[in-house]
């Protein structure tokens, strides 16, 4: 498979695995965490930390693509000022840091992440090609649907102007305008303004979560305006096409631009909030041009995934629905049967579902919040990254069993990793440690936990079984199982040709002795056929060992212990 632009290739990959990771806050070993700190007080990560060391360290993870979350300049209290780089107004900026989702020039990346700010895209192109160099591919986000309020681009190429520079101020939507207007009004920030500097807007502008109200709340995206795409947001949502609205081509530029650059994909933000007309009409040329760039969509609507698909995206969030129901299976809130219902309803389109137990919009599993135990997000993951071939994505931290549970500033207590703040991760800290051979940080059960989330990891990319389409529920035919709890276990086949492996997954906190039946017809289905005399040793941890003749499975159900909050791959090898 060649990237973008054709200069390198890489070894198919039979399963896409993600990691996501700010550059923020990787190797960021120095900070002293202050509570709302600066830069200076609580440091940053950079480009640079991603050494070959830490790329190597990341692959053996069985990682294929790293998505670089915060690439792209964006709003900050931090002042560049002498590099050119207009400074921002404080009240319309969330956190010290800034949101990596307000976008203050779609041309350039986060001066933060440079060694040497005047060089800062030099950096990040020897980031990708060093990432390239390791064997994985490279995503951005792609942030459409809205951009930061004070947006000002020093690094547009010759001749684009900035957004909303030849709009008409004295209508509230036009084709061709770039942003909505509320007339007659001046916007006023949830944010007190620092001494005597004010940000001034008249007219007020629509921010970027459709709030049509000049003074959003602390809650809305403030600091955002929202993009205009051709949609009349005071007129029923009226779509105006034809010809194509000016924000479709500015859009379509920065796209290739980034292509242009090496990218292997775009993660493209809140993807719904942007009319899928224009999905329709981009994705296909910047695909002509450069036809192996993923598009991944942020998608909420479940009646949106089959459309955003044929529109030509190739992964999409699927958060309301299995993510939803397999953390609230975690948590004890649903039955671990819930989870057939969940996947029969994307059976069709299975293959471009992107699975994922943690991001940085979700609560942590190791958090106060979720779980409060990082060990029942690795059950999960068993489950999410062996049940189908489709991707799945690692969020950093997730392997050492980061509880995201400090009090960083604009991010408070709340269960998730900071996007607004500097600050320094304590376990990703630790295993940068370790990593650079600086006298490694990581406890006994981080380092345990991060080496079963590589076995699991390597063995979903590159197994051939786990990465056909051979897939049979077993949980239909244990509903009434008296030995087997379906509120707590989840159990399935996965095979290709003769081959059968058998999954099963203990949500329970405690350790079970299980007896799980098999219907005759999933023998004939999955080629094991339907006499013989069946034996298999759990792939993961070799703990767990089953062997049955066919005729038990069938009738009374094969047995099995299984220790609390952990999954199981069995291999099923007829002896006879």
């Amino acid at each position: 498979m060649t990237s973008g632009s054709g200069k390198y290739n890489l070894r198919k990959i039979m399963k896409p695995i993600i990691y996501q990771v700010l550059p923020r806050l990787f190797g960021n070993t120095k900070g002293k965490n202050i509570k709302n700190g600066t830069i200076y007080d609580n440091g940053c990560g950079k480009f640079r930390y991603f050494t070959d060391k830490a790329l190597k360290g990341i692959k053996q993870l069985g990682i294929t693509h790293i998505w670089y979350t915060g690439v792209i300049e964006h709003a900050t209290q931090t002042d560049y000022s002498e590099y050119g780089i207009v400074k921002d107004f404080p009240e319309v900026v969330k956190g010290k840091a800034g949101s990596p989702y307000a976008i203050k020039d779609y041309y350039d990346v986060d001066p933060d992440l440079a060694e040497s700010v005047s060089g800062r895209m030099k950096e990040f192109e020897g980031l990708v090609e060093r990432t390239h160099n390791a064997g994985m591919k490279v995503i951005i986000d792609f942030v459409p649907n809205h951009l930061a309020r004070q947006y000002v681009s020093d690094a547009s190429p010759d001749g684009v102007d900035d957004f909303g520079s030849n709009d008409d101020i004295s209508v509230a939507f036009a084709r061709d305008n770039n942003f909505y207007y509320l007339l007659n009004t001046e916007f006023r920030s949830p944010v007190s303004p620092e001494g005597n500097r004010k940000w001034v807007e008249k007219p007020a502008r629509v921010t970027g979560n459709d709030c049509l109200s000049a003074e959003p709340g602390l809650n809305d995206w403030y600091e955002t305006v929202k993009l205009n795409y051709g949609i009349n947001l005071f007129d029923n949502r009226k779509g105006h096409f034809s010809p194509v609205p000016d924000t479709w081509n500015r859009m379509k530029n920065i796209l290739m631009f980034w292509a242009g650059k090496s990218i292997d994909g775009f993660r493209c933000d809140m993807a719904e909030m942007v009319p899928l007309e224009f999905w329709r009409w981009v994705i296909p040329q910047v695909k002509k041009t450069f036809p192996d760039v993923v598009f991944v969509g942020e998608v909420y609507n479940p009646d949106l995934y089959r459309p955003f698909i044929k529109a030509g995206f190739d992964w999409l969030y699927d958060k309301v629905g299995f993510y939803d129901i397999l953390r609230d299976v975690i948590t004890g809130k649903r039955a671990a049967s819930d989870i057939t219902g969940a996947l029969e309803k994307i059976s069709d389109i299975k293959d471009h579902m992107l699975f994922f137990l943690e991001n940085h919009d979700e609560q942590r599993i190791a958090s106060d919040f979720f779980a409060a135990d990082a060990q029942k997000g690795l059950a999960g993951t068993v489950l999410a990254a062996t049940v189908y071939k489709n991707p799945f994505m690692l969020y950093f931290g997730q392997e050492t069993g980061e509880r995201g549970m400090d009090e960083e500033g604009f991010s408070g207590r709340d269960g998730r990793t900071t996007i607004f703040d500097y600050w320094k991760v304590s376990s990703v800290d630790a295993w940068v440690n370790e990593h650079r051979f600086d006298g490694g940080k990581l406890i006994p059960e981080q380092k345990e936990l991060r080496e079963q989330y590589q076995k699991l990891l390597i063995l979903a990319k590159n197994d051939e079984v786990l990465n056909s389409k051979g897939f049979y529920d077993l949980m239909w035919y244990n509903s009434d199982n008296p030995e087997f709890d379906s509120s707590r276990q989840y159990a399935c086949l996965r095979f290709s040709g003769s081959e059968c492996y058998l999954v099963v997954v203990n949500f329970s906190d405690e350790e079970k002795s299980l007896r799980l039946r098999i219907p005759e017809h999933a023998f004939e289905v999955t080629n094991m056929g339907t006499k013989g005399y069946f034996k298999g040793k759990d792939i993961l941890k070799g703990k767990t060992k089953v062997q049955f003749p066919s005729a038990v499975a069938v009738n009374g159900g094969l047995g099995m212990r299984m220790d609390a909050k952990t999954g199981v791959i069995i291999p099923l090898c007829n002896t006879n």
